[in-house]
């Protein structure tokens, strides 16, 4: 049996988008995967980036890191030190950075604290369920009736979506042990 390719995987030839609105989504799409792609650059190899973007609407976008002053400053006098006052908003915006990704980290561990608490409470009531003599909801799949079914349907897709999501984070946990200096 052929197998259907999806629109994730097809190649499209690079042409100009003329609908313009086609164009417009297309432009934030791919901003904000640039935006995000570089400052993955700036957290992995600690550079000082800037970029400037005119939509096709012809609206300014910028991102610089770690300011604009001290980007613009480098690029045009690539081989001389930093002002002072240049330097000190450079020191002052890396760590307002480093402050907010700590809290989103921190907010990240909290809410996967709360998902894997959750999950347990779920199982123990599913226990519980069981040693009390009553029948799970989703025990039997035969003996479902036929409003039943959609809803086991949603939570069944659900289920799996979570544990692949679970299992590709635990591999890539596995995988960047694995690979941290030190360990063999």
């Amino acid at each position: 049996m052929e197998s259907k390719k999806t629109r994730v995987r097809q190649t499209f030839p690079i042409s100009k988008i003329d609908n313009q609105r086609i164009s417009d989504v297309t432009f934030f799409n791919r901003r904000s995967s640039l935006y995000r792609m570089t400052n993955e650059l700036v957290d992995f190899c600690d550079v000082d980036v800037g970029i400037v973007l005119f939509s096709p609407s012809n609206n300014p976008f910028s991102f610089f890191h770690p300011t604009s002053e001290a980007v613009i400053e480098r690029f045009l006098n690539p081989n001389s030190q930093l002002s002072e006052k240049t330097r000190l908003d450079t020191d002052q915006a890396r760590n307002k950075v480093n402050q907010l990704n700590n809290r989103l980290d921190a907010m990240e561990k909290r809410i996967e604290q709360i998902e894997e608490t959750k999950y347990a409470q779920t199982l123990l009531q599913l226990s519980q369920t069981e040693e009390n003599g009553e029948r799970s909801k989703w025990k039997s799949i035969d003996q479902l009736n036929a409003n039943e079914i959609p809803t086991f349907k949603a939570w069944l897709r659900t289920t799996v979506s979570k544990m692949n999501y679970r299992l590709e984070k635990l591999e890539n946990e596995a995988s960047s042990l694995k690979n941290a200096p030190g360990t063999s």
